[in-house]
């Protein structure tokens, strides 16, 4: 029935259209297009107040997710430097005990040699102190456990 009374409503606007005085339809066009351009302007309004409430949202979302990133740096930036910190005091620390322990041993290992160091032909056995057959241990010198 609604199809109905659509169809005969719309059929009567026409031969109302068809019949009325053009000076009318300019005046009926007119407010038409007035109305037309008051509802796009009116969902153009809405749009962009929505769109403005989305950026600000959005703003304010980026914003804290870059206060957590600064503080996530700064706290990975702040454990890097007490790492490096430690790292540097063991590092120092082992150079001391390196160079503690060189002093503590014989200096002559340490240092280069020179020209005194080097053998000379007085520095050579003779014959004279070349070990004889006395002087090598037999079995009966070598120390036993009941000694």
């Amino acid at each position: 029935m609604e199809k109905e009374l659509k169809k005969a409503a719309g059929k009567a606007a026409k031969e109302v259209w068809k019949h009325t005085p053009e000076p009318v339809k300019d005046k009926v066009k007119e407010k038409a297009k007035d109305k037309m351009i008051e509802g796009i302007q009116d969902k153009g309004e809405a749009f962009a107040e929505k769109a403005e409430k989305i950026t600000d949202k959005a703003g304010e979302k980026l914003h804290d997710k870059a206060k957590d990133a600064k503080e996530k740096t700064q706290d990975a930036l702040m454990s890097a430097k007490d790492r490096l910190g430690d790292a540097v005091e063991s590092g120092k620390e082992l150079q001391d005990k390196i160079s503690s322990n060189n002093e503590d041993k014989d200096s002559r290992k340490r240092r280069v040699k020179g020209i005194r160091d080097i053998k000379t032909a007085k520095d050579i056995k003779g014959v004279s102190n070349i070990k004889g057959t006395q002087d090598i241990k037999s079995s009966n010198n070598i120390k036993t456990m009941g000694s």
